[in-house]
C-alpha cells in the first residue's frame, strides 16, 4: 500500500530526523536520490546540458546539490537563480566547485531551450496558490522546451496537501519525492502535473495513520471474497439492484452486469427493466413487486437510471442492510434519511452530482476533490466514492482517504458508473465494509477499463466483461 502524508507531518518528521543527523546530511540524502533519478532519465550524463531552476528554499538547495553531482559526472550545469541573494549558500558553493555556473533569470529562456534536462527546484512543499509572477515565464519556457523535466519533491505551483492547482505550475515528466508521497502527487489536477513519481527514502519516521492510502494488488487481493467449501449462493451474499426505468433500461442491465461479477452469490433485480435484464442475464432473480417484497438481500444498489422513482429510493434507504446510492438515487434521496441510517451507506457521485449535493459549482469539486469528498462524507454520515480522473473514497468517521491508482480516461463513457455501482454493491453483499467495497470495486473497475480499452474507445459492457480478468490479475499478483 502506498501512503501519503501532509506537509506539517512531513516537516515534523524531517525536524526530528535532522536533530539526530550531522548538519546537511538529510539534504545530501535527498540530493543523491535526485541526481540518480536525473542520471537514469538522461541515460548519458557526460556532455548533457542541465538547467536548474532554483528558488530560495531547501527545495532549491536540493536542486543545487543534485546539480553538483551531475556536474562532477561531466554534465554542463547552469543554475537559474530566481532570488540570488537567498539561494542556498552551501548548495551554490558545491555547484560552483563542481564546475557548474549560476545565472540570473534573464538568461533562462535560451538555456532552457537548449537543455536536455530541466530540474524544477523553484518552490517546495509549502508553496500555495501557483507560481509567483516572476516565475511564470519559466513555466512557459519549460512547456515549450524539448527537455525532460524533473520536479524536486513536487512540481512548483501545485498544492502538496490538496492536489489543487490555483495558478501557473510546472509540468514535469518525473517527480522525485522524498520520504513519502504527498497527497497532491496522487490527486488530480496536481497529479497530472507530476508525471511519473519516484519515491526516494531518506529515513523519515512517520505516524501510523496517513492522509491518503492507495491500494495495490496485494491489498485488494486480501479484501476480495473467496467462497468456502460449504458456501452456497445465499451464504456468499445476495445483492439487490433497484435501478432502471422505461427511459433508461440499459442502466439496470449494466448495474446487474457489474453485480454478477462482484463476488455475491446471487443478484435480485427490482424495477421496470426486468425483461431487458433477464434477456441479457437469465441467472438474475427478477421481481416487479418492489424492494420490500423482492426477497432477502444482504445489500442494495439503488439509483442508476431510476428517473424520478423517489418511492423506491426511500424504500431501499429504509432497509436495515448496506445500501449503495448512485446516479438518480443521489438526487432523490432525502439527506435526513441517509443520515438516519444505521447500516453502512456508500454514495457514489461524480463531480457534477457531488457539486449539486454540496451546493457548489462543479469546477470547485474538480479543483478540490479531497476537500469535497471529505465534506460529503461528513455531511451525510456515509462513505463516499467520488468518481472521476482521480477516484477517492472517504469514510464518514474520517481517517485516511483512499485514492484509486487504476483506471484510464477511456472509462469516461456512458454506463461505466452503473457497472461500478453493481460491482461495489456485490462486494457490500459479500461482507466488505463500505470503504473497502468502494475501494476494491474502483480498483477492479479501473483495471478492467484498462484491459478492455487497451488504448482504444471502450463501452461500459466491455468493461463489465473484463472484470473477471482484472480479478484474476489481482489475485495472481
Amino acid at each position: 500500500m502506498r501512503t501519503a502524508y501532509g506537509v506539517e507531518t512531513v516537516r515534523a518528521a524531517e525536524r526530528e530526523l535532522m536533530a539526530r543527523l550531522p548538519e546537511g546530511a538529510l539534504m545530501q540524502r535527498a540530493a543523491a536520490g535526485l541526481a540518480a533519478a536525473c542520471a537514469d532519465l538522461l541515460g548519458r550524463v557526460y556532455g548533457s546540458r542541465v538547467v536548474l531552476l532554483v528558488g530560495s528554499g531547501d527545495n532549491g538547495g536540493d536542486a543545487l546539490y543534485a546539480g553538483a553531482r551531475l556536474a562532477r559526472r561531466g554534465a554542463g550545469v547552469s543554475a537559474v537563480l530566481l532570488a540570488p541573494e537567498r539561494a542556498h549558500a552551501g548548495g551554490l558553493a558545491a555547484l560552483r566547485r563542481a564546475g557548474g555556473r549560476a545565472v540570473g533569470a534573464e538568461a533562462a529562456g535560451e538555456l532552457i531551450e537548449r537543455a536536455d534536462l530541466v530540474l524544477d527546484g523553484i518552490v517546495g512543499i509549502g508553496g500555495k496558490g501557483g507560481l509567483r509572477p516572476e516565475a511564470e515565464p519559466l513555466a512557459g519556457a519549460v512547456a515549450r522546451a524539448r527537455a525532460a523535466v524533473v520536479a524536486v519533491d513536487l512540481p512548483s505551483g501545485v498544492d502538496a496537501d490538496t492536489g489543487e492547482v490555483r495558478g501557473t505550475a510546472i509540468r514535469a515528466d518525473l517527480t522525485v519525492t522524498f520520504g513519502t508521497h504527498k497527497p497532491g502527487l496522487l490527486i488530480d489536477p496536481a497529479r497530472e502535473y507530476a508525471g511519473s513519481v519516484r519515491l526516494v527514502g531518506i529515513g523519515l519516521e512517520l505516524p501510523a495513520e496517513p492522509e491518503l492510502e492507495a491500494l495495490q494488488h496485494a491489498d485488494v487481493a486480501r479484501l476480495l471474497p473467496v467462497p468456502a467449501a460449504e458456501s452456497d449462493k445465499y451464504r456468499r451474499g445476495v445483492v439487490g439492484i433497484a435501478a432502471g426505468s422505461a427511459r433508461y433500461p440499459g442502466a439496470a442491465v449494466l448495474a446487474v452486469a457489474g453485480a454478477l461479477r462482484g463476488g455475491a452469490g446471487a443478484v435480485r433485480y427490482v424495477g421496470p427493466a426486468g425483461q431487458a435484464v433477464i434477456a441479457r442475464f437469465p441467472e438474475t432473480l427478477v421481481s416487479d413487486r418492489g424492494p420490500e417484497h423482492a426477497g432477502r438481500v444482504q445489500a442494495w444498489v439503488v439509483g442508476p437510471g431510476a428517473g424520478d422513482d423517489a418511492a423506491t429510493v426511500a424504500e431501499v434507504l429504509a432497509a436495515d442492510v448496506p445500501v449503495l446510492i448512485d446516479a438518480d438515487g443521489l438526487r432523490l434521496a432525502e439527506p435526513s434519511a441517509v443520515r438516519a441510517r444505521r447500516a453502512p451507506t456508500l454514495m457514489t457521485p461524480h463531480a457534477g452530482e457531488a457539486a449539486a449535493l454540496l451546493g457548489v459549482e462543479r469546477n470547485e469539486v474538480e479543483n478540490g476533490r479531497l476537500s469535497a469528498v471529505r465534506e460529503l462524507a461528513a455531511r451525510y454520515g456515509a462513505a463516499v466514492l467520488l468518481k472521476g480522473s482521480t477516484t477517492l473514497v472517504a469514510d464518514a468517521g474520517g481517517g485516511p482517504v483512499r485514492v484509486n491508482p487504476t483506471g484510464t480516461s477511456w472509462l469516461a463513457t456512458a454506463g461505466s458508473g452503473d457497472v461500478l455501482s453493481g460491482l461495489a454493491g456485490s462486494l457490500l453483499a459479500a461482507g466488505l465494509s463500505a470503504v473497502d467495497a468502494g475501494s476494491a470495486a474502483a480498483y477492479l473497475h479501473g483495471l478492467a477499463g484498462r484491459f478492455a480499452a487497451d488504448g482504444a474507445p471502450v463501452g461500459a459492457h466491455d468493461v463489465a466483461e473484463r472484470i473477471a480478468a482484472a480479478w484474476r490479475d489481482v489475485v495472481r499478483g
